[in-house]
């Protein structure tokens, strides 16, 4: 695991610059770094290594192909790098000769040189953000992998063309003043995370997973980006359903346990310790009980618990462990644990990110850090096999509401929703489902309900979200077009940010078994029968699961790593101040961003009548980002 960051025709001095740039997350790659400036002086590339596989100087990068035509910085890891070199080898592009060392950089990089980028990318498997100079043709590349478990940053600053694995190493360059995207503040305080492509700030973005940039020399201001996918979630949603699975669910289970252990036991391959995190639900539990069942040595598991018997599931954790027989380790932790981290947040990530369970993330990856330096998660379970209460919910009211026609129920809830009625919260929330198109629309106007306020921003433009650009009908089933929607937005914007960032806070590689481009596409050929009864989602992977762990030990509600954050920020005196402080009213209008009226209410109305809103952690993780990352005083 690794960060790189580069710049493309920048004025100022671009050694220096470079060096901000990696000093700036330098937590992604502690072991060494480097740096490649092209003889023209129009590129510049820089990275920072967390040293995995071929932990010797062989590994290092900036690594130039054997050819000599193209020179790459890479963060992730390719799992079936060996069969790459093998087939390299089998069809005589390369001889064992021409490797130095034993990295899957070098190994990617010679693919490259021998099938082209696309081609390559679409032999890998793993977890990625890719730089590759080319100059033979006089171009940049850029990609990231499938899901988007590894980030990648890249825009304009004046007549420059940058990129970075932290968006932080963008704002540390001289000459970096892009204001702030007011456009996308609206959609990042229902959400709580800021969708890609979009950022925080004006002229930088996020590549799209799985996709490709591209820009070709002359660089310039004016100079055109080209951005091509070489493969879609959307596409393999779509032929999984289309060519569904015609074998019994007890075949179902077979192949997916059989997929899960491949994908595990070359996600376990490093050349430092590895472990993982186990939260005691589904997910982590089936990827713990996989990885024990491969090992002939106790795999390191560790999990966060708490004191409040509402939020902790370390008992549990504890009690699966030990009928797995992992090397268990647990912390448990406390209003001061969560004080402390809060200060760091807005420098883990760079912009503005409010996904609350963000704060035990950080603390199990910190524990899991003195033990390991790599850690597997269970990420992904709920949204591959309809595992979230609330896909059950919309399926239910969208399949009630969709014989009556979009072309009545749109004025209808509009009448409803102005009406006298509407000042009683059921009837206001009833009518706003009612105006939904699709189920997608139906569970977007879900989310903003369920969030609280609206208008907090004083911007009203808005960006458009994935959501939606997001075609209805796509699968042909509301449970699938939901998760779709989930692994196009949320869990890359939301759920794949948070694990990196919080591990990579701390320097420990996080890898997603359940994210395997070949689970993935299996996952998207099952019928929603093996996956969701109405009742109990995730049906075929709890089936895995119940081969290594008795059915009755996982018979509870889902916790997973989260935290009371609404009843600490009430109860504890010094966490309110610090709330108190960012949400002051004059501080508020001084930056001129929100409204300052809307968002003091909001706060006092939790305050006084414990009203919660999930908003309110967004704001204050906005604000907390402007004061330490822009110094918060007035539009700069």
């Amino acid at each position: 695991m690794c960060g790189i960051v580069g710049l493309v025709n920048y004025k100022y001095d671009l050694k220096v610059n470079i060096e901000k740039m990696k000093d700036r997350m330098i937590h992604r790659g502690p072991d060494s770094e480097g740096t490649y400036i092209s003889s023209d002086g129009d590129v510049a590339l820089g990275h920072r290594r967390l040293a995995i596989i071929d932990i010797t100087a062989s590994g290092s990068q900036p690594m130039k192909s054997h050819d000599g035509r193209y020179v790459i910085v890479f963060n992730g890891e390719i799992y079936n790098h060996l069969q790459i070199k093998k087939k390299l080898i089998d069809e005589g592009k390369c001889t064992q000769k021409d490797f130095t060392g034993t990295s899957d950089t070098e190994i990617l990089l010679e693919s490259i040189s021998a099938y082209g980028i696309e081609e390559t990318l679409k032999l890998c498997k793993g977890m990625f953000a890719i730089a590759v100079h080319d100059l033979e043709e006089h171009c940049l590349l850029l990609a990231r992998d499938r899901i988007g478990e590894k980030p990648l940053y890249y825009g304009r600053v004046d007549d420059a063309f940058v990129f970075a694995s932290d968006i932080a190493s963008i704002a540390a360059i001289e000459g970096f003043k892009n204001q702030i995207n007011e456009e996308i503040l609206e959609q990042y305080f229902i959400l709580g995370y800021i969708p890609a492509p979009h950022s925080i700030y004006k002229d930088i973005y996020k590549l799209n997973p799985g996709c490709i940039l591209k820009i070709k020399a002359p660089y310039s201001r004016d100079i055109n980006v080209e951005i091509k996918p070489y493969w879609s979630v959307e596409e393999v949603a779509i032929k999984g359903q289309n060519n569904k699975f015609s074998g019994t669910f007890e075949e179902a289970v077979d192949e997916l346990e059989r997929l899960l252990k491949d994908s595990i036991k070359d996600q376990m391959m490093a050349d430092v310790p590895v472990g993982a995190f186990l939260s005691a639900g589904i997910d982590s539990s089936t990827c713990v009980a996989l990885m024990q069942s491969l090992n002939s040595s106790k795999v390191k598991s560790f999990t966060i618990g708490m004191d409040d018997p509402q939020y902790n599931e370390a008992v549990f954790a504890k009690e699966i462990a030990n009928h797995l027989g992992t090397e268990h380790t647990e912390l448990y932790i406390t209003e001061n644990d969560a004080k402390a981290v809060i200060p760091k947040i807005s420098y883990m990530y760079g912009e503005p990110f409010a996904d609350s369970s963000q704060i035990p993330t950080f603390l199990v990856s910190k524990m899991a850090r003195e033990h390991v330096t790599v850690s597997l998660s269970g990420d992904a379970g709920d949204e591959l096999f309809c595992g979230y209460i609330t896909y059950n919910s919309i399926s239910r009211i969208w399949n009630n509401m969709k014989p009556i026609p979009y072309i009545l129920r749109k004025p209808v809830s509009g009448l409803a929703s102005r009406s006298p009625l509407a000042k009683k919260q059921v009837f206001r929330i009833k009518s706003a489902l009612l105006g939904a198109a699709s189920p997608e629309d139906l569970y977007n106007i879900s989310r903003r309900i369920n969030a609280g306020f609206g208008n907090i921003s004083l911007c009203r433009n808005q960006a458009k979200s994935v959501n939606e650009l997001t075609g209805y009908g796509l699968t042909g089933e509301t449970n699938h077009e939901i998760m779709l929607m989930d692994m196009m937005m949320y869990h890359p914007d939301d759920i794949l940010v948070k694990v990196d960032r919080s591990a990579m806070a701390v320097s420990l590689e996080t890898r997603v078994p359940l994210l395997d481009r070949d689970v993935v596409e299996f996952a998207w050929t099952l019928p929603i029968e093996y996956l969701n009864d109405g009742n109990t989602g995730k049906k075929v992977l709890r089936e895995v699961l119940y081969r290594y762990v008795p059915k009755e030990m996982m018979e509870r509600p889902k916790k997973g790593f989260s935290i009371p954050i609404e009843k600490w920020l009430r109860e504890d005196a010094s966490l309110r101040a610090w709330a108190e402080a960012l949400l002051d009213k004059e501080l508020i209008r001084q930056q001129g961003y929100l409204n300052a009226d809307v968002v003091w209410n909001m706060w006092t109305n939790f305050i006084d009548n414990n009203v919660w809103y999930s908003q309110i952690w967004s704001i204050l993780m906005f604000q907390e980002w402007l004061v330490s990352e822009r110094h918060g005083i007035g539009k700069q």
